[in-house]
Parts: structure tokens; sequence; C-alpha cells
């Protein structure tokens, strides 16, 4: 093989690598998970944040989920999930309606 062979082979190796991140980027946006969801526009605060996650052991964690101002301790399973604590109020704040 000569240098215009290699340079052919890593044109196309290159222009195969972009089809396939540009194929990754409109699956994300475009993609079957995205059916149903709302976007959430610019500047818009999240209602739904994860605080911290605990690894209990191979197969079990604990989450901490934060819901507007409300708190939610989740524990995980392999093949199931379990509400320990519902309604917990966030550091430093009063408990709103609807935790």
């Amino acid at each position: 093989m000569d240098v215009d062979g290699y340079l052919r082979f890593v044109l196309a190796l290159i222009f195969v690598i972009g089809l396939i991140g540009l194929f990754a980027l409109l699956l994300r946006r475009y993609g079957p998970g995205m059916t149903g969801m709302v976007p959430r526009r610019r500047g818009q605060e999240r209602r739904l944040q994860i605080v911290e996650v605990a690894t209990i052991d191979a197969r079990r964690r604990l989450v901490l989920v934060k819901r507007d101002e409300c708190e939610h301790l989740i524990l995980l399973g392999a093949n199931s999930e379990l509400l320990i604590e519902s309604s917990a109020v966030s550091q430093g704040r009063q408990k709103g309606p609807g935790c």
C-alpha cells in the first residue's frame, strides 16, 4: 500500500466516526426515550435531584431524592424498590404542603 491508500483509509475512518457521533447526538436529542417528556426551558430550575447515593452492597443502594422541597429516601435493589422515608424536610426549611 502506498501513501494514497493510507490517506484514503484514515479519511474514511474519520468520516465513519463522524457519522456515528452525529447519529448518537440525533438519537440522544430525538430518540425513543424522549417521547412524552416535557423539555426544560433555559433558566428554569429543576424540580428533581439526586442528592446522595450510598452503596450498601453489590446489589443494593440507598438513594436520597429531592423533589421540590421534599426529600425521599429510597432503597434500590436488583429486583425491587422500597421507600424507606418520605416527606423528609430539606435542611433548614419548613415542611411544605404536598410532601
